[in-house]
């Protein structure tokens, strides 16, 4: 055999050899890091739902995509390092759970994208610079928690038709929620309905705030208060409604009704966290967060639950019923 031979053989063989290993190396699969305040035991129907959403599309978690989960188990002092230790593995994608989740992102970075699955106003939070052009690296949907905060007083008027005083419960520290109130305050003058204001900054501040609100003599509660300081708490908060037979309206009706809770009244999170897969497959294939306009909720649910209306003592008028999503009985 001649030299040149035995040299093609050679190179033909290192080259397979090659090629051989080339296609053995793993292909780097692009990862996202999710970020919540609140245990995600307390949010798993929104969690199942991005899942959801990332299958619809394609995508399989340990397949073809990864994603690091990241909670502060309801200590919200864990947020910034968490959010700094995501951006320093080079996650491709941080989607946020919330406000907090989503400020300390943004502080943790100005480069790597970030999509919101929920948030109440992302505007008034400074992290857009508008819903049509957010203009940074920010992007994903919003609540319109202010919005919406007058109409669920309106259903809880339609509830309690006798309703004089309502105790609002929120968080002052909050953009969002200082602007719920006052979209509250506004509804409720028109339905001649004096608002309490009852300011809920930590855990500490439920038990006193109803019994602020008792000792006022308010007829009904409505939550506005910020899911940070309210999700992880929400058992406290609706053993305290029962216990002190007030009629309360949540924000949520995907979780706040079906775990005892009177009334609720929002948009469906279950669908913003699915829809929130969109914007991380859009910004994966080559869109950047500055030019994916924020969209705005679709879906909204109304939830009664029968059970805790009937053990406070309350009669629910059966118009109220008829135009309810969901009633449990």
């Amino acid at each position: 055999m001649s030299h040149k031979t035995v040299s093609l053989a050679l190179c033909s063989m290192l080259f397979a050899l090659c090629s051989s290993a080339e296609a053995q190396q793993p292909t780097k699969i692009p990862r996202i890091g999710y970020l919540a305040v609140v245990p995600l035991a307390t949010m798993l129907a929104r969690v199942e739902a991005f899942r959801q959403g990332l299958r619809d599309l394609g995508y399989v978690e340990g397949k073809n995509i990864a994603i690091e989960w990241r909670s502060t188990d309801g200590n919200p002092d864990r947020t910034a390092a968490l959010a700094a230790e995501l951006v320093q593995s080079k996650v491709d994608i941080i989607v946020t759970a919330g406000s907090s989740a989503t400020r300390h992102a943004k502080a943790a970075t100005v480069t790597t994208p970030i999509v919101m699955a929920q948030d109440g106003d992302t505007v008034a939070n400074r992290f857009i610079a508008s819903l049509a052009r957010p203009g940074g690296n920010i992007t994903g949907l919003s609540t319109l928690t202010p919005e919406i905060s007058g109409k669920r007083l309106e259903l809880l008027k339609e509830i309690v038709p006798k309703l004089v005083r309502v105790a609002v419960f929120g968080t002052s520290i909050t953009a969002e929620d200082a602007k719920s109130l006052e979209e509250v305050k506004l509804v409720a003058a028109a339905l001649k309905v004096r608002v309490q204001q009852v300011d809920v900054v930590t855990r500490k501040d439920i038990d006193p705030g109803f019994r602020a609100a008792i000792k006022a003599r308010a007829d009904a509660a409505l939550w506005a208060a910020s899911g940070s300081v309210v999700r992880p708490n929400r058992a406290q908060v609706i053993e305290l409604a029962l216990k002190h037979r007030l009629p309360t309206m949540y924000t949520a009706a995907d979780d706040w009704v079906e775990e005892g809770g009177l009334a609720a009244y929002g948009v469906s999170f279950t669908d913003l966290f699915r829809r929130a897969a969109t914007f991380v497959d859009k910004v994966l294939k080559g869109r950047t967060p500055a030019d994916l306009p924020v969209e705005q909720p679709t879906k909204f649910e109304f939830h009664i639950n029968l059970k805790t209306a009937n053990q406070i003592g309350l009669i629910i008028p059966p118009n109220v019923l008829a135009r309810a999503d969901k009633v449990i009985k």
